[in-house]
């Protein structure tokens, strides 16, 4: 927990650097495709300390994480016979089993497990390079992810555009409690994909 809390206060300050903007898009970019840290713990930081530009900081999220996911479709789509063994081995959340799922996802729900996965903690990631491996339709893919991903950050940004200051408040107190729910959350997103059938 003091790492993590120190993490969230060294977010917190580079979130008041100029450079914020380019690291948040950049962090949802990767995040669509393999990186497993998720844009929204800097989102929420920005969004607190500067909530004015909350909804400027959610257009900046949610372009990087749809180029990323579009970065995921074509890395299944071109690459994955050549990086299967890579994501299987050190990326959370990727295994053959979770795989051959999620085609059956594909199959049957399409737009719909795109939006799931881009909205709640479901790992969007496997999704989105899932996507491309089993040759959904682009732009349904697109869509839905644009749909989703902006939904999820702009209602977040929202949130704290509003609440801002009780918000800033609420963090700092429940700070352990956040942080442990957030993995729960995670953790939850995954075991959903895995009993999902």
């Amino acid at each position: 927990m003091k790492f993590l809390r120190s993490l969230y206060d060294w977010v917190l300050k580079w979130s008041e650097t100029p450079y914020a903007g380019y690291v948040l898009f950049f962090l949802a970019l990767m995040e669509a495709s393999f990186f497993p840290i998720p844009p929204d713990v800097l989102l929420v930081a920005m969004s607190i300390s500067i909530p004015d530009r909350a909804l400027f900081f959610a257009t900046l999220a949610s372009c990087g994480s749809v180029i990323g996911g579009a970065l995921g479709y074509l890395i299944g789509l071109l690459l994955w016979s050549a990086l299967a063994d890579v994501f299987f081995s050190y990326v959370p959340g990727f295994t053959p089993e979770l795989f051959a799922r999620v085609q059956g996802y594909f199959e049957q729900y399409d737009f719909l497990v795109i939006f799931a996965a881009g909205f709640s903690p479901i790992p969007y990631k496997v999704f989105t390079i899932g996507a491309g491996v089993f040759e959904i339709g682009f732009p349904t893919f697109m869509l839905a992810s644009i749909v989703s991903r902006s939904a999820r950050f702009f209602l977040e940004a929202w949130l704290l555009k509003r609440y801002g200051a009780p918000m800033q408040i609420f963090i700092d107190r429940y700070f352990n409690w956040l942080a442990i729910g957030f993995v729960v959350l995670l953790i939850v997103g995954f075991v959903l994909v895995g009993m999902v059938k």
